[in-house]
């Protein structure tokens, strides 16, 4: 069966001579789901009053708290708890000032200028433009191997951030000044659209040299080893840590707003146990599994949140030689009843995936979501075991092989375990001879182990890190650090370079039409399984009103949350 690419701007791309070499770069179900960035309502009697402490859940623990090489969600949620970038998500997901007071844009788009505010740091020191001059260093520098350094070169392309990373140049010649203590000025090699949505994610905090200098290697191993200027500060925390705390900052520039006292985070991989918390009251807001869920969807506490993450399959077609074959990676693709996965197995309100850049995080220039048709694509993955059985017919007779045994490598949390059983039935039943095994790992072992090439099949996912599609397209360029199968396609990696660095950066509708040409290109080519957009499903204290949920960066927001006390 042959699939045909109608890819509408290849014949320009071609003509215009772009070189792939050149590049450095790289919904929720049902009616009670909340989907987009929004806030918890109140659904409770009115209390006499607010503060106390919000008591979290989280399914793992914390990776790391360096902003700058940090890279999963969880700890991008607890960084963001006590520190403040230049620019904050509102209510509704629009980026808006935090510790910049002001900034302007050059006429080009390619250079802006920020005033901070009379900020602190949590040991009495102000907040400068030079702690974000030597956050941004850090970010770049190729000796500290940051897995998000693309963020500044690829995505916000900031000057020289690409001639850095790549050991060209020194991380003193990064497009960002220290103009004085309260003006920063950052320079960029193009327009580039979402700039300030970035300015809200981890890796383009501020970080106070001297500070990170006196704690050596210790940094962000405790409490005592990270400052503060956000809206809480942390009091205790040990790596791996199972509970650790954050109370108010006092200090805090906007310390008015911050109706609570304080945080008390609780890692519970057990969904049974971290229920029986919540109805014990040692939980204002805890995960639901998909069994949980039908117990308590009737519940007014109920809630299903969109979180942002697309969880796909990812073929290692750089380690094995027969996930190389097209025909092979479509019989896969298409043997995956997604369907079955999200309505049987998980159970809280999340999608069947069909394309690579999921919905509700990011509106093109017409105001439109970039992927509000889910079935756009669906002719290259949706379940078909016919399709399936005649490419598996193919990919047997160009590779000579009657048999095939695979591992995939997933995480030790209830969710992936179980979607990984379900993946491994469906293959092994519609691909007679087909065998996967499944090698279950903690989290951060699983990461490590697909970002080293040591792996043969992963299930992963990725969250958007800005409200843009490139977040997602922008891995599956050649040579992407997150491109962990090792994909390439030098059409694909010309249209992202495009996008990114051409005449594109320009020309908004010509930009979101050749992303969708992207999009189709990797669905088509099977560098991907994708599975699901996940949503969380949760019990949320009718005591809790004004968390803020966003799909983008930071799934959960607590600076207007309160609790009746």
């Amino acid at each position: 069966m042959k699939f045909d690419r109608r890819i509408s701007r290849r014949s320009f791309l071609a003509a215009a001579g772009v070189s792939a070499a050149a590049l450095a770069l790289t919904a929720c179900g049902g009616s009670s789901s909340t989907a987009a960035s929004g806030s918890t309502a109140a659904s409770g009697a009115a209390a006499s009053a607010e503060g106390g402490v919000l008591n979290v859940m989280l399914e793992t623990e914390v990776q790391s708290l360096d902003p700058q090489l940090a890279t999963d969600g969880t700890s991008f949620e607890v960084i963001a708890n006590y520190t403040d970038g230049l620019m904050q998500m509102d209510s509704n997901g629009a980026a808006v000032e935090a510790l910049a007071e002001s900034y302007e844009l050059s006429e080009d788009g390619k250079t802006y200028t920020f005033h901070l505010k009379d900020a602190k740091w949590s040991n009495g020191d102000a907040v400068t433009a030079a702690d974000f001059v030597f956050g941004w260093q850090r970010a770049v520098d190729p000796a500290n191997a940051s897995e998000y350094a693309y963020m500044l070169s690829d995505i916000g392309q900031v000057v020289n951030a690409a001639e850095i990373i790549a050991g060209s140049k020194p991380v003193t010649d990064l497009g960002v000044t220290a103009v004085d203590d309260k003006t920063l000025k950052v320079e960029l090699n193009v327009p580039v659209s979402y700039f300030l949505s970035l300015m809200y994610f981890p890796t383009f905090y501020p970080m106070n040299q001297k500070f990170f200098e006196s704690c050596g290697d210790t940094y962000g191993t405790s409490a005592d080893t990270v400052l503060s200027n956000g809206a809480f500060v942390l009091t205790s925390y040990e790596p791996a840590a199972t509970a650790f705390e954050l109370v108010k900052n006092a200090d805090y520039y906007d310390a008015d707003r911050i109706a609570l006292d304080g945080l008390n985070y609780q890692v519970i991989k057990d969904s049974q146990q971290a229920l029986m918390s919540y109805q014990n009251g040692d939980l204002d807001i805890t995960l639901l599994n998909g069994e949980q869920v039908e117990q308590v969807k009737d519940d007014p506490e109920f809630t299903s949140v969109g979180a942002g993450y697309l969880w796909y399959i990812s073929p290692n077609m750089d380690a094995v030689p027969e996930l190389a074959n097209l025909n092979l990676r479509r019989a896969i693709t298409f043997a995956l009843d997604r369907d079955s996965i999200t309505n049987d197995v998980l159970k809280d309100g999340s999608s069947p995936a069909y394309t690579a850049v999921p919905a509700q995080f990011a509106t093109g220039p017409d105001g439109s979501d970039f992927s509000a048709d889910q079935t756009k694509f669906a002719e290259f993955c949706a379940y078909d075991p016919d399709k399936a059985a005649e490419y598996y017919e193919q990919a047997k007779a160009e590779l000579g092989k009657d048999s095939f045994s695979f591992t995939m490598v997933v995480d030790a949390d209830d969710a992936p375990q179980k979607v990984a059983q379900v993946v491994q039935e469906q293959l092994q039943t519609t691909l007679p001879g087909f065998t996967l095994e499944l090698k279950v790992e903690p989290k951060k072992q699983r990461v490590q182990d697909m970002q080293d090439g040591n792996f043969e099949i992963g299930l992963t996912r990725w969250g958007p890190d800005y409200a843009d599609p490139m977040t997602y397209l922008g891995m599956w360029v050649t040579g992407n650090s997150n491109n962990y199968g090792l994909w390439s396609d030098a059409d694909y990696d010309a249209i992202i370079a495009e996008c990114t660095t051409g005449d594109l950066c320009t020309d908004p509708e010509g930009r979101w039409e050749a992303m969708y040409d992207a999009e189709s290109i990797v669905l088509e080519q099977a560098a991907i399984f994708p599975l699901y957009g996940q949503c969380n499903a949760e019990m949320i204290s009718s005591a809790v009103t004004g968390v803020d949920f966003h799909p983008v960066a930071l799934n959960r927001v607590y600076k207007d949350a309160k609790k009746s006390v």
